[in-house]
């Protein structure tokens, strides 16, 4: 296979197909489906007080599922600097991204198995070991940023990847909206396993798509040759990139900006089906219907904003959609069940959402891009910006389920929310322009 050159359109398309590929995973086993059906299977099974057990425990079931969560993203912060590491020394990002996207794949696939409360620990199990192969295969996609583009394309190919991974989940979310709510267009009579059905078809779409990606992407793109003690090379390789942060102080301000809001982002994206579920009391099909817009609205937002970014720059763009975020706490802390036409009001709230969603992440990755000095060590660098938004939602997740289990209510988690994403608009504020972020 030919060399693709640095910036070619080929080589772009083939790395944000890879968003293709995984973000069915974001949209129907993170946000849509898979909290959906593990909040009705664990009400079939709770309580009168709303509690489960597991490990001889007993859990407010979404609590679990905020507990379940955030594990995973501690164990994603903690070896994503160290597999990083590595893989900028022996030059195998390729090989960690397919490793990754397999454990990842499979584990979604193994969700199939989760019917009730003698396979309730699949469902922690296995939710856990795919959220660190998805995580952990995007540390590696990011780092591949730098190296398909070149700074001033950093912008558009990053929402390029947002827009392809947007348009290839709505597709998968709209056949799983028709399974679920017509399984007897299937033959189906469980009504488990529509549901089930889905998982699998989403494990078999992220691994079978991924293989466009490993045909065009390169691997070892500076010739590195790992000798044998390359594991103890890649924990020197995370300590000299460590210690380089104190020397440009615009990039260290920016994870710390970065670091608050994704404590908002993130848990919002993870728990506002539960959300509209439980503290509204909305049908399914309204909740997955929600999401669906969210999904096609942030196709445009994605293009939007990263056009206004080309005109007024990436750090006031980021600020707009920071802003609007805290918009979105406020709004939804009023929200209640009681209130007439509350279905109408969180239609708009995910229409808000959807704006802004892919706009923050797509900015927030090209924005680090740009930021980064000239080095070959991109995984290394890009594996801060990723154990920093890992530890956000670890953050995010433990002060959701903690307000809950405190308060019985959803509603002042999220508005606590909103005062991280106050912080993080203030912090970024603090940033002087560069040559390519103004």
């Amino acid at each position: 296979m030919n060399k693709l050159e640095k910036g070619s359109k080929k080589l772009i398309n083939a790395w944000a197909f890879y968003d293709w590929a995984n973000s069915v995973y974001s949209l129907v086993i993170s946000t849509a489906v898979f909290p959906i059906y593990y909040s009705s299977i664990t009400e079939s099974f709770a309580s009168v007080e709303g509690d489960i057990q597991f490990l001889g425990t007993s859990w407010n079931s979404t609590t679990l599922y905020d507990y379940t969560l955030a594990f995973s993203f501690l164990i994603v912060a903690f070896i994503s600097p160290i597999l990083s590491g590595i893989a900028d020394y022996t030059g195998n990002k390729l090989k960690f991204l397919k490793f990754f996207c397999l454990l990842g794949s499979l584990s979604v696939m193994s969700l199939f198995f989760f019917k009730g409360e003698e396979t309730l620990w699949i469902a922690i199990v296995f939710t856990i070991t795919a959220s660190i192969g998805f995580w952990g295969s995007i540390v590696f996609y990011n780092a591949y940023l730098p190296e398909v583009a070149y700074p001033e394309q950093q912008d558009n190919v990053s929402a390029k990847g947002f827009i392809f991974g947007y348009s290839g989940s709505i597709l998968l979310l709209l056949f799983s909206l028709v399974m679920v709510q017509k399984p007897e267009w299937f033959g189906i009579t469980d009504s488990t396993l529509a549901p089930r059905i889905t998982f699998l078809i989403v494990g078999i779409w992220w691994l079978g798509f991924a293989q466009i990606t490993y045909r065009k992407l390169p691997n070892n793109v500076y010739n590195h040759k790992p000798q044998k003690d390359y594991i103890l090379k890649g924990f020197r390789e995370l300590k000299i990139v460590a210690k380089d942060l104190v020397n440009y102080p615009q990039l260290r301000t920016f994870l710390i900006s970065f670091f608050f809001y994704s404590v908002g982002v993130q848990t919002i994206i993870l728990m506002a089906g539960i959300f509209g579920s439980k503290e509204l009391g909305l049908p399914t099909t309204n909740l997955i219907l929600t999401i669906l817009l969210v999904q096609i609205v942030g196709i445009f937002g994605a293009f939007l904003f990263s056009r206004l970014s080309n005109k007024i720059g990436n750090l006031k763009t980021l600020k707009i959609t920071i802003a609007i975020w805290g918009i979105v706490c406020f709004t939804a802390f009023m929200l209640d069940k009681e209130q007439p036409n509350v279905t109408t009001y969180f239609y708009a709230l995910g229409g808000l959402i959807g704006l802004v969603m892919g706009a923050i992440q797509s900015l927030s990755r090209s924005t680090y891009s740009k930021l980064l000095p000239e080095t070959e060590d991109h995984a290394t660098y890009f594996s801060f910006y990723d154990v920093a938004e890992k530890i956000a939602i670890v953050l995010g997740m433990i002060i959701f389920g903690l307000l809950i289990a405190l308060t019985n209510s959803m509603q002042w988690s999220v508005l606590l929310l909103g005062t991280f994403f106050l912080i993080a608009f203030i912090v970024l504020g603090t940033i002087t322009k560069t040559k390519y972020v103004k």
